[in-house]
């Protein structure tokens, strides 16, 4: 395995041994399996998806499988699984998808519902519960297993739109990113062996406030920026899951995301037709948050 360089020595972790295959879950919704973007089935080959393959006989690649392209890229040898259903969060995960999860992972990336909660959005209560829930029985099957949560983005559609429900409606569209992220620390005080947050709604509101993404997706901001919504304006684009996958990659490897393009691009990237300054300033803005 040859060297890479780390990101500070705050978010440098140990690597397994190449012999060793580091064993890592991701556990979500949509937001995790890539909707509504060619990242949904992307490279499915490469990684488990712990549920059967749709009617079309096609498997979920998503995030976790950009996730194992960038560690291949690396030099670093995963073993990717992924256990995702589409609008849920970590109590359905806990009282229906039990089986999947209660092994002993290595590494543990756990994303909830975009909301928090759906029946009451913006409140961590549930959250925080299940998520205790979740890292007790993660760690009872591995005491040593380094549990990540993943604090997601603002939906432009709870937002911007007339009859958006409360409490977002006609905030600045950073401040649900920013509550988002504040009820996932909430969930990491309360459970002990949480090894740390993934602030990838922080990244958006970076991307917005430096100019390279647009901050309304109903508006026509031209083509210089990008824009990490999909459609809907609720899940994310290519763009907005390779940022996410950056993020994943940094924060669990230890590793600088900027490794992934010393050449100016990464396939993942030419994969998915995010062009050369466009996936530089996505990694860049990846090793920022991080590093903060």
């Amino acid at each position: 395995m040859r060297k890479l360089a780390c990101l500070p020595a705050a978010l440098c972790l140990a690597v397994a041994p190449a012999f060793a295959a580091t064993k890592i879950l991701f556990i979500g919704n949509s937001f995790t399996f890539g909707a509504h973007s060619a990242a949904m089935h992307y490279d499915s080959d490469q990684v488990h998806d712990l549920n059967p393959p749709d009617k079309l006989g096609r498997s979920i690649g998503g995030v976790p499988a950009l996730f194992k392209e960038f560690t291949k890229e690396a030099g670093l040898d995963y073993d990717v699984s992924l256990e995702t259903v589409g609008g849920k969060g970590f109590d359905y995960h806990l009282a229906e998808k039990r089986a999947e999860i209660d092994r002993p992972w290595d590494v543990v990336v756990g994303q909830g519902y975009s909301t928090i909660d759906e029946a009451h959005p913006g409140d961590p209560t549930l959250l925080i519960n299940t998520t205790k829930q979740l890292a007790d029985l993660l760690k009872a099957r591995n005491p040593n297993v380094k549990f990540y949560l993943l604090a997601t983005w603002s939906r432009a559609d709870k937002v911007y739109p007339a009859d958006a429900p409360a409490p977002w409606k006609g905030t600045p569209i950073e401040q649900m990113g920013k509550d988002i992220e504040k009820g996932y620390e909430a969930a990491a005080r309360n459970a002990s062996n949480v090894a740390g947050i993934i602030p990838l709604g922080l990244a958006w509101n970076s991307a917005i406030e430096q100019g390279l993404a647009t901050a309304n997706p109903y508006q026509d901001t031209g083509a210089l920026k990008m824009n990490l919504w999909a459609y809907d304006s609720y899940h994310a684009s290519s763009f907005g899951y390779y940022l996410e996958a950056a993020m994943d990659f940094g924060k669990v490897t230890g590793k600088d995301p900027m490794i992934l393009a010393p050449k100016g691009k990464d396939h993942v990237a030419e994969d998915l037709g995010i062009s050369p300054l466009q996936q530089q300033a996505l990694l860049k803005l990846a090793r920022d948050t991080l590093g903060r």
